[in-house]
């Protein structure tokens, strides 16, 4: 092994699991120290002593955030030639040196005292309904109508710095600081952790704030586009290894197969945050849409790229927490297609192939829901029977509850088809992938109700599943769902191995993606539509398409 291989797997491997800890460069090494005792383990000290060093911390912590409360005053309040880099590391390194709960309180201290000045914003707006507005009869063009109207500009330019909040000082300065924008990235971190405990109006309202910030301060038109290849810096690569979300990299051997002949990987950069990646995206270079993970990470060797005609994108994958929300893949994946198609013509399909994360939680807690139901009403008629009761939905037809109940055997036992699938399915040992028998019992239910799924379970009117939303909304169309396509551990708990190509066509994504912001309206392909819909004899396939 090569001293740059070595120290790819290193590095990755010491990587930190917390990504709001991590050390800006400005800060000492002093303050990784302070980190890690901050996380200590003091427990070979006595009672008695442990006691009043902990007593001591609690002390300390609190100075501690006093300290840090005062330097954030300081950064808001202090003349804008006055703040230096000096005063904004300051505040950097003693907010990072706080522990999660100070974080917390001095975030909540942040939303709720350099919040807007509402009365100021009150009294602006009781001046301005206050004027009379002009009208048709006054506006002679005259110097005395030029003076009329400036009262109105002067109220409100006023308004419109009222309606500004205090802590908008505090990241535009930030955002100056050689560290800043990635520093910015861990205090949203911060307060996306603190939301999920409970919904803060003040707090939510910082979010949103700060996420239109760095939503402006990261536009396509500030990020680099830079392929990532095995002679890129290790200090690279790591946080390849480390960051990949999707599908891990399991080796060296297989970090090099996937930067290697007949694969691509890109990622967005940002001049403030050097040699990391935001976001990036692995392509696989194929003649066809691959219908398996399997044959995207093990195809070996692969096939000339000369040969290729699908560009297959089969995982992305966001490095900074706190830029939840901010669509980069949309604008990352546009770019690259556009780049593939210029540097290899002969190129001409565009496609993923993506995980449901969501698919097997919203399908057992239905059959779940569904069984309870049946118990609860006793249910010991027919189906015909059952149809009729309030709530109550079969989500099996027939021939598929036939089929389960004679291939169920002794891996699972219930009264009905919904139950024995429940069984099935529920356990983390996934038996039923050994039985031929069962696999082909459960294949129709199984693709049936993932194409449901993906078409028709919506959220405010948009895909329940957060990938399939992330692609529709990207301007992508379902193609095609494919069985066992995953038969990793996740995968089956994800989907029960099921995958599904998403694939973007240049010339229609700006139309699929207004429909279905607009309309929520999800454009698929005959394959997919055959499962949750009967297909009238005289509608063609290209019809549907």
């Amino acid at each position: 092994m090569n001293k740059k291989a070595l120290a790819i797997l290193m590095r990755a491997r010491m990587r930190p699991n917390h990504l709001t800890n991590f050390a800006l460069s400005p800060i000492s090494n002093e303050l990784n120290q302070i980190l890690s005792n901050s996380h200590g383990n003091r427990s070979g000290e006595n009672g008695e002593h442990h006691a009043m060093e902990h007593g001591k911390e609690t002390l300390n912590h609190q100075r501690s955030f006093e300290v840090v409360r005062e330097s954030l005053h300081s950064v808001i309040s202090m003349n804008k030639t006055e703040v230096g880099d000096s005063v904004l590391n300051e505040f950097l390194e003693g907010y990072c040196s706080l522990s999660f709960e100070n974080r917390r309180k001095l975030l909540l201290t942040l939303a709720k005292e350099y919040d807007l000045n509402r009365a100021q914003v009150r009294e602006l707006i009781k001046q301005y309904l206050g004027l009379q507005p002009p009208g048709s009869e006054a506006q002679s063009g005259g110097v005395a109508d030029e003076g009329f109207l400036s009262t109105f500009y002067r109220i409100e330019r006023n308004l419109r710095h009222s309606l500004k909040p205090v802590y908008e000082t505090l990241f535009e300065r930030l955002n100056t600081h050689p560290e800043g924008l990635k520093f910015l990235t861990i205090i949203r971190a911060d307060i996306l952790s603190i939301l999920t405990e409970g919904n803060i109006a003040s707090l939510r309202a910082l979010d949103s704030y700060l996420k239109e910030k760095l939503t402006t301060w990261l536009s396509p038109a500030a990020l680099e586009l830079h392929q990532i290849t095995w002679d890129d810096p290790a200090s690279l690569l790591e946080k390849i290894v480390f960051y990949e979300a999707v599908h891990p990299i399991s080796n060296l051997i297989d970090l090099k197969r996937r930067l290697g002949v007949g694969r691509r990987c890109f990622g967005y950069f940002h001049s403030a945050i050097p040699r990391e990646p935001l976001i990036f995206i692995e392509v696989a270079l194929l003649k066809n849409i691959a219908e398996t993970i399997q044959e995207v990470l093990w195809d070996n060797p692969p096939i000339a790229e000369s040969e290729a005609t699908c560009a297959l994108f089969y995982s992305i994958s966001s490095t900074q927490p706190g830029l939840a929300g901010i669509n980069l893949g949309k604008f990352l994946i546009k770019r690259v297609i556009t780049l593939v198609k210029i540097d290899m013509p002969h190129i001409s399909v565009f496609a993923t192939l993506s995980p449901i994360p969501g698919f097997m939680q919203w399908l057992l807690s239905k059959l779940a829901s569904q069984s309870k139901l049946a118990k609860a009403e006793d249910i010991s008629r027919s189906p015909a029977d059952r149809s009729g009761l309030t709530f109550y939905e079969n989500i099996l037809e027939p021939e598929e509850e036939r089929a389960l109940i004679d291939s169920s055997g002794d891996l699972a036992s219930g009264k009905s088809g919904m139950e024995i699938m429940l069984n099935l399915l529920t356990p983390t040992t996934h038996e039923w992938t050994n039985s031929d028998k069962l696999l082909s019992a459960l294949k129709p239910p199984l693709m049936r109700l993932c194409a449901r799924y993906l078409l028709q379970e919506k959220k405010r009117g948009k895909a329940l599943d957060s990938v399939a939303n992330f692609h529709l909304q990207n301007g992508a169309m379902v193609q095609r769902i494919n069985w066992m396509a995953d038969q990793s551990e996740k995968g089956l708990n994800q989907s029960a191995g099921i995958m599904v190509n998403y694939v973007y066509r240049p010339e229609n994504i700006e139309e699929y993606a207004q429909l279905y912001f607009s309309k929520g309206h999800i454009h698929s392909s005959y394959d997919v539509k055959r499962y949750i819909q009967p297909v009238l004899e005289n509608e063609s396939k290209d019809s549907l398409l």
